[in-house]
């Protein structure tokens, strides 16, 4: 359990809560990963002798366990615990009972087949939260459907939308992406279902699946399709109402992104420019919109007589949002990242130093933390189970039955 803060150190938020995470790789981790970061006591329960299969996905460490598990599971402990067994599902059952939320990522009707769903877990624990990641949710033709991000990039549309008008569709971002945006919604579901208990007592299911987290993030294009039928293409890095809004080249090799988008900062973009007469020629959204390829030459010309560092100063002067396309190594060099604290780095057990983004977002008083990096598979297994009441003799059975 965490140890209680000092009277002059500031209490986590969720110091106290109880949080059992019994989901793989990134969505549920991610989401019980948040939750830890503000002080919630979370219980990270793998298979014994698999572990999470992220333990081995990415660059490895001398700590045994991929960067990329390290990253995502900071400031849990680990448990062995075969779920699949009588026994196992019983000690789960009895941890549950005890808890305040139990996070997953199986595909929908797993818990239940193992004996574990929420009117198994409800009658134990009236007040306890199920937090339920999926591909594409608890319900409907899909939901037995296993998933993964590149699948709901593809079915949410974001897929489609990312590319060269005249090219095929790409993947957008990272592997992991729309694990990570469906992680968050499911951790703001968890504080927002803890809330709700506070006031009416009860717990109750938290749905949350990967293709509407990432479907909620396309602006207008539903309601548009909706209310005029109209279908967004691929247009690049280009924005469909707003030029000049777009990634342009310098005179060095880098790239720079500029979006200029009201007529007041056009103006003084054009006048910075030496072509004061285009604010006059295209003095609304709409005329500059129709005549993208003019605006967007003249835009693509001055910064390509510029180095990376000339076009920002340039940018920032004439008050038009302007900045980098950074590679991470640049984020690295920045003065800015460096003096915000975004980057920080932890030592694990092996003495690895490990670089992470810093806990986002930031509170004035509660502030979150990383504590430890993922832990070692198993690692605390026994004393959680002492807490339970649990002597050695009970654990070398278990141990000797392959429940943990």
């Amino acid at each position: 359990m965490d140890t209680p803060a000092s009277p002059s150190a500031p209490i986590p938020p969720l110091q106290g809560v109880r949080v059992l995470d019994v989901s793989t790789r990134v969505a549920g981790p991610y989401c019980s990963c948040v939750l830890a970061e503000f002080g919630a006591d979370v219980v990270k329960i793998e298979q014994p002798g698999q572990g999470d299969p992220y333990r081995s996905v990415g660059t490895m460490t001398a700590e045994g366990s991929s960067l990329n598990f390290l990253n995502d599971n900071r400031n849990k402990r680990s448990m062995t615990l075969d779920l699949h067994t009588e026994a196992g599902a019983e000690i789960f059952k009895r941890m549950a009972a005890d808890a305040d939320m139990v996070v997953e990522n199986f595909r929908p009707g797993t818990l239940e087949k193992w004996g574990l769903g929420y009117d198994v877990l409800e009658a134990a624990n009236p007040g306890l939260i199920l937090v339920r990641v999926s591909a594409y949710g608890q319900s409907g033709p899909y939901s037995g459907r296993a998933g993964v991000a590149r699948l709901a990039y593809g079915f949410a549309g974001i897929s489609y939308l990312c590319g060269q008008a005249d090219g095929p569709p790409l993947y957008p971002g990272t592997n992991a992406l729309g694990d990570y945006i469906a992680g968050q919604c499911a951790a703001t579901g968890a504080l927002l279902a803890y809330i709700a208990r506070g006031r009416h007592g009860r717990g109750q299911v938290v749905d949350v699946s990967l293709y509407e987290s990432l479907l909620r993030m396309l602006d207008e294009l539903v309601p548009a399709y909706a209310m005029t039928g109209y279908v967004r293409e691929r247009s690049g890095a280009s924005s469909p109402h707003t030029v000049p809004s777009n990634h342009y080249r310098t005179r060095d090799g880098n790239w720079i992104t500029l979006s200029a988008s009201s007529s007041q900062m056009f103006r003084r973009l054009a006048e910075e420019m030496g072509h004061p007469e285009l604010a006059d020629r295209f003095p609304t959204s709409a005329a500059r919109v129709r005549n993208r390829d003019e605006v967007e030459r003249y835009v693509c010309a001055w910064v390509a007589g510029m180095t990376r560092d000339q076009a920002i100063e340039a940018g920032l002067r004439c008050g038009v949002p302007i900045g980098p396309i950074n590679s991470v190594r640049d984020l690295f060099e920045d003065p800015h990242v460096r003096r915000r604290g975004t980057l920080r780095t932890v030592a694990g057990d092996a003495g690895t130093p490990v670089t992470l983004v810093d806990t986002t977002p930031r509170l004035s008083r509660d502030a979150g933390g990383i504590r430890a990096l993922g832990p070692r598979m198993g690692e605390h297994t026994e004393s959680i189970l002492r807490q339970l009441g649990m002597s050695n003799d009970d654990i070398a059975a278990l141990r000797t039955a392959r429940v943990i």
